[in-house]
Parts: structure tokens; C-alpha cells; sequence
């Protein structure tokens, strides 16, 4: 018989200990960042507030100078010439019936004795200058009462015929000259508005100038320390209404688009001018020094050869102004409103 095997031992050793598999901690949730809180001051934002000193605040854009606004406001004037002609015809017409007459100031006999006085070739130059400036002082000033609120009146109409016809012509469509006072006359009262602003505006310029001409009229200030003050009081007072218009005048503009109010109209404008008002106002006197130049230019050879003519070639000339002037300013309102677009 085969032998039984003997049962095998129980081993009583431990097994060996395996080397512990180091774990991965558990991933972490990661949240961004966030910005580091400062540490300093921060610097506000540049302000500026009129009537106090400040820091001048330079704006990143640039206007176009006034010669290259000249050209662009006489562009539009020049491809539509018969269109704005028959505008300034409509207004002459109306302003010499309604206003001036056919009569006027007898610039041939102002002349003459001009010359009286004035002898020699620099003489007749001396008398066509002082007839000029007779001319331009008393342009729209010798009108009666009546005859000043019908000035005031077609002022205001032409007006609006104009700015109408400009922004019709901008935008690219075909416009006709009755058109032009039909439909540009429904912001007459917000118009109205803001002139009636600017006029307020205006105030002090004209109480400087009352006050001055006063002053040196009445022999109160005799010395050049006291005219020298007064001139300073008056230049300041001058300043402050040029101030305030050099934006109000845009207004006019902006008023009279649709479902525009005259206060909206006028913060509008301060915002369009904000940090730039002196380079705007700058180029707004630039334009009444243009046209005194060119009518000049233009009056004094026409006094020496053909005195008889003088009054009729003033009188197209200042209707023609009309419409440079409100193409230069709208011109002028578009470029500051493209930059702020």
C-alpha cells in the first residue's frame, strides 16, 4: 500500500509586505483668477469745467483747417448754383421790397465829396475805402421798425430754406427751390428757440460795448491806464458771449431735425464743441474776416471805375453771404459730427 503523504504545514510567516503604490492627490477645482485689488491711487479720468483753470484736455482728433472748410462749404454751393441762385433771388427780391427799396445810401455823392476833401490818386483810394466801410457798417442797420422785423422775419425763413436744401443736397437727393420753402419751414418755433438763446447769450458783448462807447464818449475815462481797463472789461465780457456761442450757433442746426427740442438741441451742441471750443470758435471768426477780405476785393476796384454800381453789386454780395455763411457753419457741424460718430 502507498504511503500517505503527510499534510503540509501551515506556513506561519507573514507574507512580505508590497511596496505601497504612492495615490494622486485629489484634483483640485480651479477658479480663475481674480484681478489683483489696487494697491494705490487710481487716477480719475481728465474733467474739465468751464469757467475754472484746469488742465487742457487735447482731443484726439483733429479738425480740418479753415481754408479746407472753405473749399468743402463752397462745393456744394457750386454744383448746385442754379438751386441755391434762385433761393438768394427769392430773398433779395422780398428783402428789397420789404426792407430796403429801391432807394438807398447815395454812394456817388458820398464819393464826391470824398474826393472834395481828399486829393490825389491816394485820395480816390482813401474815399473808396472810407465808402466800403460805410457801406458794410449800415448793411441792414438803416432799416425803420417795420421794416427790421420783416428783416428779421425772411432772416429767419431763408434760414431755414437753406439748412433744408444743404441737408437734402448732402444726403443726395433731388431737391427743388419751392421745396426748399415748403418743407423747410416746419422748425420754425424751435428755431426761433435758439435764436432767441443766442440773443440772450449775446448780452454782455452788448452791454461791454454800451458801457465802453460811454465811457470813452463822455470823456469819463480821459487817461490810457482808464481806457486801458475799460478796453479789458469789455474784451472780457466779449469773450464770455463768444463763449457761449461758439456752441449755441450748431444748435441751430440740430434743431431742426425731427423731434428735436430746443434744450436738447443746445446740450447737443456743448457736446459736440466739448474740449475743443476755442479751435471751433477760431474757425468760426476765421469766416466773417474771409468775406470782409473778398468784399473788399471785389467792392473797392467797382467805388473807383463804376461808383453807380457800388450799392446794387453790395447788395447781391451780402445776399450771397447768407448762403456761404450757413454752408461754412453746416459744413463745419458735419465734420465735428462725423469725429464724434
Amino acid at each position: 500500500m502507498p504511503k500517505k503523504s503527510a499534510p503540509a504545514k501551515k506556513s506561519t510567516k507573514r507574507p512580505a509586505a508590497q511596496p505601497a503604490v504612492a495615490q494622486k492627490p485629489p484634483a483640485k477645482l480651479t477658479l480663475p483668477e481674480a484681478p489683483p485689488k489696487p494697491t494705490g491711487r487710481r487716477l480719475k479720468p481728465a474733467e474739465y469745467k468751464s469757467f475754472r483753470l484746469s488742465k487742457r484736455i487735447r482731443h484726439p482728433i483733429r479738425l480740418p483747417n479753415a481754408v479746407r472748410l472753405s473749399r468743402q462749404a463752397l462745393r456744394p454751393l457750386l454744383t448746385n448754383k442754379r438751386l441755391f441762385g434762385s433761393i438768394i433771388v427769392v430773398y433779395g427780391l422780398f428783402s428789397l421790397v420789404l426792407v430796403q427799396g429801391f432807394g438807398g445810401t447815395d454812394v456817388s455823392g458820398l464819393k464826391d465829396q470824398l474826393n472834395q476833401i481828399l486829393t490825389g490818386n491816394l485820395g480816390q483810394v482813401g474815399s473808396s475805402i472810407i465808402v466800403f466801410s460805410s457801406l458794410v457798417s449800415t448793411a441792414g442797420g438803416n432799416a425803420g421798425g417795420t421794416a427790421s422785423v420783416y428783416q428779421m422775419m425772411l432772416s429767419i425763413l431763408v434760414s431755414l430754406a437753406i439748412i433744408w436744401t444743404l441737408r437734402q443736397v448732402a444726403a443726395g437727393a433731388k431737391v427743388r427751390m419751392r421745396d426748399a420753402y415748403y418743407l423747410g419751414m416746419y422748425p420754425l418755433i424751435p428755431f426761433a428757440m435758439v435764436l432767441i438763446t443766442i440773443g440772450l447769450q449775446l448780452l454782455p458783448l452788448i452791454l461791454g460795448a454800451t458801457v465802453y462807447n460811454l465811457v470813452i464818449s463822455n470823456g469819463i475815462a480821459t487817461y490810457g491806464a482808464e481806457r486801458l481797463v475799460w478796453a479789458l472789461l469789455y474784451g472780457l465780457l466779449a469773450l464770455l458771449s463768444l463763449y457761449m456761442v461758439s456752441s449755441s450757433l450748431f444748435a441751430l442746426y440740430i434743431v431742426t431735425l425731427p423731434e428735436m427740442t430746443p434744450l436738447k438741441a443746445l446740450r447737443s451742441a456743448r457736446a459736440l464743441v466739448r474740449y475743443r471750443r476755442w479751435t471751433v470758435l477760431r474757425k468760426v471768426l476765421f469766416l466773417p474776416l474771409l468775406l470782409l477780405v473778398l468784399a473788399a476785393i471785389i467792392m473797392l476796384p467797382i467805388i473807383l471805375l463804376v461808383t453807380a454800381l457800388a450799392q446794387w453789386v453790395f447788395f447781391l454780395l451780402t445776399m450771397a453771404a447768407v448762403v456761404v455763411i450757413h454752408s461754412y457753419l453746416y459744413t463745419l457741424y458735419r465734420e465735428l459730427l462725423r469725429e464724434q460718430d
